[in-house]
């Protein structure tokens, strides 16, 4: 590893830990020339399956638009950062464990809907109206009437 501030060649790892529960190594450093200490961070690197989209056109995988997805349904709802990162998360590993190398986008979006289902039900019928393309008031009362009858049974 090249020292940040020298670029030295020779830099020795003074402490390492799991950082990020467990998805990251957390290493500090320092030069052997110039004796700065600096942190670095070790991460897998993953190659998550390409989307295709319902048009047909395939893009990579961006957590980005998953992410501002899910923020757009949940705007000004009770739901703290910490559950929609993990749900993120989950969706990525479930990418990464289905070891396809494309993915229909509808997949990515059913998803999102069970994520957003457990988090919050408000959230998941405005995800679901924009998704599922409602037209009429009736699809959203199928929908809300669906759900507390889950609800009910749970």
């Amino acid at each position: 590893m090249r020292c940040p501030f020298c670029s030295a060649q020779d830099t020795r790892v003074i402490d390492s830990r799991l950082a990020n529960e467990g998805d990251q190594v957390r290493r500090r450093r320092e030069c052997v020339a110039c004796k700065e200490r600096f942190t670095t961070y070790e991460v897998t690197e993953f190659n998550l399956p390409r989307i295709v989209k319902r048009d047909g056109l395939r893009e990579p995988f961006d957590e980005n638009k998953l992410r501002a997805g899910i923020l757009r349904a949940l705007e000004k709802r009770p739901v703290s950062s910490d559950q929609i990162e993990a749900a993120v998360t989950r969706i990525k590993k479930a990418l990464m464990a289905s070891g396809d190398r494309e993915v229909a986008a509808l997949e990515i979006g059913e998803q999102v809907m069970k994520e957003l289902s457990a988090l919050d039900h408000v959230a998941f019928v405005r995800f679901a109206s924009v998704y599922r393309s409602f037209q009429d008031v009736s699809e959203f009362t199928d929908m809300i009437a669906d759900l507390q009858s889950k609800q009910n049974h749970a």
